[in-house]
């Protein structure tokens, strides 16, 4: 090779080696493909070649070598126990058994509780036989470690298996000593079930259920009983499990067996007694799968008013429940109350309402009363309606009145309530000076008006007048009691009286509804045929006010005074109606105006003529449609403008350039969409 292309093959060696096809390969192997097909054929590992020992020298020799190794290994780590484990069980597989024991020994020095040690220790002398040497070495470890349950469990196992009950008995008995949980007292008991000894595992139950008196140890007692169909010391265990756990840690399981217990001896009184029972002594929240559980059972063995006592006492437990959270919830109280009295036992519904009752709102703020009230009202009624307890029901209503802060507000409801109860018994005096120190006390309008309703039943026409005068001396704007008043004298026939007091009533300054106590003034005149009075008391009422609605009532008695000349009365109606229109008109009213003119002219059209209907038409308004600026606004853009509808009155005299403009505005856009009409029927 010429020395002058050294360098260049030099270069070609060190360069990227150049792929001349680069087309993909026909078989793809995968990446797992390669290792997994490394992995088969990689070579076996070279194992160790077996050692053959043909004779004594050889072995002594292997087992100096072996122990020098794990002494060296101790040597290095005394802590680690699992290099003592490991010597003591080649000493053990070289039946080396004082060695092996002297390693445990050794090791027993490092860590004397180390549970593993002793495990494999006796497990060794157990293998071996030497039971002696395993009863030692249990002995040693339940006295170091009483409270490491595999020793014992051990323990008890190796002298079962050797037919030493009586050891393994001793033995438990030692364990029992020191209250070990509930696995270790099961165990126990299941031994002497095996040897059917009822009377000792009985015994080991009695203890059992002192150490751990859970609920569930109690039942299995029982379970054991029942299995022995030793009947009454099942009954005698449940009663005992509640008397021991007591009202602090009660549960309903016991309560659930115990009465499925008597279903099965078909005593379903007994278990009904202890349903009842447990719902008594269990709150809500621990006794739903209780409630259940007596649902169930008196839908199969109870009869209907089984049924029903089970859902009271469900919801009265819930009742309970939600008044603890709040007490102040006066509809819970009524629900309670209510179910109560469904239930029909008197004493229990007096509890719930003096416990309701008691619960005093804590304001005083009407607002807050309202409810509370009526829990007083409820309990009277029912002390009147259903238990005929007149005394109690007397003595409710007159601590709820002292209960009331009448300075403050009252509720009249309860002295009339009180009044009309006294009045039921005949005792007209007491009623009477009930009210009598409501209206001095607290003067009310409702009270007023029930106690007038009392003596107007009563026929006290005297004592009627009476309290309608204090009525209307403390609340003179009352049209109300005015009218009731005149009405009373009305109906009592003085007709001078009646009017007087109307007159008296108009004359006031302040009234709430005048115009109710006109109307009632008028209608009375108009009944009793005095239409001249009547048309002065309409003329008064308009001298006061001008409304639109007392013209069109005037009219209309105008039309219906006749007195026997029916032209003369159309014609004073009409009067009305143009005076009316005269005034409305002064006072520019444009929509009282355009009612008026309505009534006007179904009145001209039901008994007026052509000539007088056409006069009212022709006064009737035209409604245009107008804009008018809004008032402006903080923070608003721009000008608002709002559309509203007008009335025009032909004979508004101010208002007529307007109208003609109006008039030929209309005219000239009929012109315009004429013309637009005429033009298009041109081009088509």
């Amino acid at each position: 090779m010429d020395p002058s292309q050294v360098p260049n093959l030099y270069k070609q060696q060190r360069g990227p080696p150049k792929i001349k096809n680069k087309n993909p390969a026909p078989i793809q192997i995968t990446a797992e493909q390669i290792l997994r097909e490394a992995k088969e054929r990689q070579e076996s590992a070279k194992k160790a070649p077996r050692q053959k020992i043909s004779d004594l020298e050889e072995l002594s020799e292997y087992r100096l070598r072996k122990r020098k190794e794990f002494e060296d290994a101790i040597r290095r780590n005394r802590l680690n126990i699992g290099s003592w484990l490991k010597y003591a069980a080649w000493e053990e597989s070289q039946k080396e058994l004082n060695r092996a024991r002297s390693i445990y020994e050794r090791a027993l020095d490092v860590d004397s509780r180390n549970v593993t040690l002793y495990i494999k220790y006796t497990e060794m002398e157990m293998k071996s036989r030497n039971i002696n040497h395993a009863r030692n070495l249990f002995d040693r470890a339940v006295t170091l470690l009483p409270r490491v349950d595999q020793f014992w469990y051990k323990y008890t196992y190796m002298e079962e298996m050797l037919g030493n009950v009586a050891g393994a008995r001793q033995i438990f008995e030692r364990w029992m000593q020191w209250e070990p949980d509930e696995l270790a007292w099961n165990a126990y008991i299941k031994m002497e079930k095996r040897y059917k000894e009822i009377d000792r595992a009985r015994a080991i139950y009695e203890r059992f259920v002192n150490v751990h008196p859970e609920p569930k140890n109690w039942l299995k007692w029982v379970k054991f009983e029942e299995e022995q169909n030793n009947l009454e010391k099942c009954r005698e265990v449940f009663s005992q499990a509640i008397e021991v756990l007591g009202e602090d840690h009660m549960d309903q399981k016991i309560f659930i067996a115990f009465a499925k217990f008597e279903t099965r001896l078909k005593e379903f009184e007994r278990a009904r007694v202890i349903y009842k029972y447990a719902l008594d002594k269990l709150p809500r929240s621990k006794s739903e799968s209780l409630y259940n559980a007596y649902t169930q059972f008196e839908k199969q063995y109870g009869d209907k008013d089984g049924i029903e006592d089970v859902v009271v006492g469900k919801r009265r437990v819930q009742y309970d429940e939600e008044l603890k959270a709040n007490p102040k919830n006066y509809d819970i109280w009524f629900d309670y109350a209510r179910l109560e009295e469904n239930a029909g036992d008197a004493e229990k519904v007096r509890e719930i309402y003096e416990r309701a009752i008691a619960q005093v709102p804590p304001t005083q703020e009407k607002r807050f009363w309202r409810r509370y009230i009526y829990l007083w009202i409820n309990y009277a009624l029912y002390e009147e309606l259903e238990t005929k307890d007149y005394d109690r029901t007397r003595q409710i209503y007159q601590e709820c009145l002292k209960i009331i802060p009448h300075k403050k507000f009252t509720f009249a409801k309860i002295w009339l309530l009180y009044a009309q109860f006294e009045t039921r018994r005949l005792d007209l005096q007491a009623a009477r000076k009930s009210l009598g120190m409501a209206i001095g006390m607290c003067p009310k309008d409702r009270l007023f008006k029930g106690y007038i309703e009392i003596e107007l039943q009563l026929r006290e026409f005297d004592r009627c007048r009476t309290l309608y005068t204090k009525y209307l001396e403390h609340n003179p704007s009352n049209c109300y009691a005015w009218i009731k008043f005149a009405e009373l004298e009305r109906m009592l026939g003085d007709y001078d009286r009646c009017r007087a007091i109307f007159e008296l009533a108009v004359e006031q300054p302040i009234l709430d509804m005048p115009e109710l106590l006109w109307k009632a003034y008028i209608d009375f005149e108009f009944s009793e045929e005095e239409f001249e009075k009547t048309r002065l008391l309409y003329q008064r009422l308009l001298e006061k006010t001008g409304h639109v609605k007392v013209w069109i009532s005037f009219a209309q008695f105008e039309l219906n005074a006749d007195e026997g000349d029916r032209q003369g009365a159309l014609e004073r109606a009409r009067k009305v109606f143009e005076a009316a229109y005269k005034s409305m008109k002064e006072k520019e009213l444009k929509e009282e105006r355009v009612l008026l003119l309505e009534s006007w002219k179904e009145f001209e059209t039901n008994y007026g003529t052509q000539e007088t209907l056409h006069i009212v038409e022709d006064k009737m308004p035209k409604v245009v449609k107008k804009r008018r600026k809004l008032e402006e606004t903080e923070g608003q853009a721009g000008v608002a403008w709002e559309e509203y509808f007008d009335y025009i009155f032909p004979d508004d005299q101010t208002q007529q350039p307007n109208f003609k403009l109006l008039a030929m505005a209309h005219a000239w856009r009929q012109q315009q969409q004429q013309q637009q009409h005429q033009n298009q029927d041109i081009q088509e």
